[in-house]
């Protein structure tokens, strides 16, 4: 398979960059609902996350800012904090970009899922990081961005090749909205046997979280980018919200929560913001690590998705929930019987949310070995490639 090699800037259809205007800018404020305004902290490669910090805009605003707008097929691409998340905006939904994102339209001769999926591979990241400028925060400017280059096979193999990709990542959409729909069924049967209850029954009673759960803060180690680029592994390394890398070593093994210590802490409805991880793994100092005592770390996690924690953040600019604030959370528990019902039954939901993750981990992992061999041509698409990775489809 052939490859020809081309300035990004050479495959524009244009280029999206507002990253200096902000609502007061523009005459405006933020709205409590409306249009969505993505942020660089909102962009994760392949993924959009920490959705409960994006603002919003009215349809005025909407206008006077995005002269130039997303359309379907748009390249997201962060220049700074975080530097470099890449993301493929494959929806008719109008947004605003807000700070510190460019958004890249590819000239129709090209297949734009390709281009993205190419902006994914080590050769592109390796790029970008060459032309990025700043000690402290790292930062990439716009005419260095578009001198990074693409390798770009025929149109005909540019089709095949998004094809294969997308259809991975298809499935992996899939299992995360099957999970998302059982994180609702498991909140909906929290609320059904412990909401609205204007007294407690009989041998029901209100702990602490320290009664119910263990706090390993102590065990919260931070290892610096430095370290994890010496010592990469199978391990995944948690933060507060995600997993940052994957190490060679671990702290933690079995079922545990993660709740964020500072930064984004809780949801715009108040509850705290939580990872559920299991397995061998490491966590840094950001996130508390929670696991069940006295009942399970699931049922432990759906009392605290329906929890109001606002009144125990602290910081003034950043904020922040400490140990001994979350330690004193309330936490009703039942009698011995309904609880065990209930954890039966959350259990099963969950054993299933857990099978959907390490599916994905496995798809993940077939995507990322697939992807530089199909890029720089090891793999021959003229021999039926596409026919092992139907499946992926279903």
């Amino acid at each position: 398979m052939e490859f020809k090699e081309e300035c990004l800037k050479n495959i524009l259809q244009e280029i999206i960059d507002y990253r200096g205007k902000t609502p007061k800018k523009l005459g405006g404020e933020w709205s409590k609902a409306g249009i969505r305004a993505l942020s660089a902290k909102n962009i994760k490669t392949g993924k959009i996350v920490q959705e409960n910090t994006i603002k919003f805009v009215n349809e005025e605003l909407y206008k006077k800012w995005m002269k130039k707008e997303v359309e379907k097929g748009t390249i997201l691409i962060t220049s700074e904090a975080p530097f470099g998340e890449i993301f493929y905006w494959d929806s008719e939904e109008k947004i605003v970009l807000s700070q510190r994102i460019f958004g890249i339209k590819i000239n129709k001769d090209y297949n734009s899922q390709y281009i993205y999926y190419y902006m994914m591979t080590r050769n592109f990241k390796n790029q970008l990081n060459c032309r990025a400028t700043g000690s402290t925060v790292t930062g990439l400017r716009q005419p260095e961005l578009l001198k990074c280059k693409i390798k770009i096979p025929n149109r005909e193999n540019q089709d095949k090749i998004a094809s294969i990709l997308k259809n991975i990542d298809r499935k992996i959409e899939i299992n995360n909205q099957i999970n998302d729909s059982l994180l609702e069924l498991g909140d909906t049967l929290y609320k059904a046997y412990f909401g609205n209850k204007t007294e407690l029954p009989r041998d029901w009673k209100v702990c602490k979280l320290k009664e119910v759960a263990n706090n390993y803060d102590s065990k919260r180690k931070p290892m610096s980018s430095r370290e994890r680029e010496k010592h990469p592994g199978k391990y995944p390394y948690y933060g507060a919200t995600s997993i940052i890398d994957y190490v060679e070593d671990y702290i933690f093994d079995g079922i545990y929560l993660l709740m964020g210590e500072d930064g984004t802490v809780v949801t715009s409805e108040g509850n705290p913001v939580l990872q559920y991880i299991w397995g061998k793994n490491w966590v840094n100092n950001h996130a508390h690590v929670l696991e069940g005592k006295i009942i399970s770390t699931e049922h432990l996690m759906f009392c605290l998705r329906n929890c109001n924690v606002r009144n125990i953040i602290t910081g003034a600019v950043q904020p922040k929930i400490n140990q001994e604030n979350m330690n004193n959370i309330n936490i009703v528990l039942a009698d011995e019987q309904t609880n065990k019902k209930y954890e039966k039954t959350i259990h099963l939901i969950m054993k299933q949310y857990r099978s959907n993750r390490e599916e994905n981990r496995k798809l993940e992992q077939v995507r990322d070995l697939l992807l530089p061999k199909l890029m720089n041509g090891e793999i021959n698409l003229e021999n039926e490639v596409n026919e092992p990775y139907e499946r992926c489809k279903n």
